[in-house]
């Protein structure tokens, strides 16, 4: 048994077989694949062009929508190229070293993820709670740091997953039934005891996901108890209404993700397919639907995505106008 050597001489590989059972529609499943990949990027790019260009979105709450996008277009990159490439090419060998940076960046993505969305309740909260404070309490500065705290314990919970792998031997069989690099689907081909692996993953799922969903339920209880003590229902409707997209973008991700890791972790009875679309699922259709959400939820964004696409196709009208 070979163990997980890195060295650059090491020519171990492993394939990544896509999903199992489902070769033959691989081309076919390549379709929506593509075409969600295509609007997650174009969504999410043009969100950040819009908030880079427009002076007057330079506000917390649109850095926290960029931070948001960035991890979109990371999470989504980091799958759908590699796994177009195994249904379109059958390229489906992955080397160690690239198997282990994808599951690295990955989860560490999913957790800075999660901080986002606890920093965006924040935001809610005190814009909703204490709007006089919110311009002196919230700056960009502040958000930034926060958004470096977030990044910096997603470092910290996810650098163990690659260090505890390469303890494992690995074996002959390194056929990985997936369509990326997950870390329990890693350590499930190995030889070892991944016993430290499967606990050492469901109580960092736990912990992150308990404590940023404490954080968010603790926000909203407050923004609900100070939304009930205005008498006016116009207001009542306009408060919540600013919470709208954020709730939408949180059970997006919250339920997929938990479900998924416990159908990883638990659902012996389910089909490997299901595990596997499951999982897809969860990093692209959120990155997908998150610019789409927040563009048509606020008016503000939406009025000047509106515009810089006006200024950006007029060229091609004039152009293509006849004489």
């Amino acid at each position: 048994m070979a163990g997980f050597n890195l060295t650059p001489s090491d020519p171990s590989t492993f394939i990544l077989i896509g999903i199992p059972g489902m070769e033959a529609d691989h081309i076919w499943i390549s379709i929506p694949f593509s075409m969600f990949y295509i609007i997650c990027l174009l969504g999410n790019f043009t969100l950040l062009f819009t908030v880079g260009k427009e002076q007057s979105l330079h506000k917390p709450m649109y850095l926290l929508l960029c931070m948001l996008a960035l991890t979109d277009i990371t999470t989504s990159t980091f799958i759908v190229p590699k796994a177009l490439l195994i249904f379109w090419f059958n390229l489906n060998s992955i080397s160690v070293g690239s198997c282990l940076t994808q599951m690295f960046f990955l989860h560490a993505v999913s957790i800075m993820h999660s901080a986002i969305l606890v920093t965006m309740a924040i935001d809610r909260y005190i814009a909703i709670c204490n709007p006089l404070r919110y311009t002196t309490f919230l700056t960009n500065e502040r958000i930034a740091k926060l958004g470096l705290v977030g990044l910096i314990r997603a470092v910290l919970f996810i650098l163990p997953l690659p260090l505890l792998l390469i303890r494992l031997p690995l074996c002959a069989n390194r056929i990985i039934s997936h369509t990326y690099c997950d870390h329990m689907a890693v350590a499930k081909i190995s030889c070892g005891d991944i016993t430290i692996n499967r606990t050492y993953g469901l109580v960092m799922a736990g912990v992150v996901m308990g404590f940023d969903l404490t954080i968010i339920a603790l926000s909203y209880s407050l923004i609900i108890r100070a939304v009930l003590r205005i008498n006016s229902k116009e207001a009542h409707h306009k408060a919540l209404n600013t919470c709208t997209a954020h709730i939408c973008v949180m059970m997006l991700a919250y339920p997929i993700g938990f479900f998924s890791t416990l159908v990883h972790r638990f659902g012996h009875d389910f089909a490997p397919q299901v595990h596997i679309i499951l999982f897809n699922v969860y990093f692209i259709i959120p990155p997908m639907l998150n610019p789409i959400i927040y563009g048509v939820k606020n008016k503000e964004l939406r009025d000047k995505v509106g515009k810089y696409t006006c200024i950006m196709c007029l060229p091609w009208a004039t152009y293509l106008k006849p004489a």
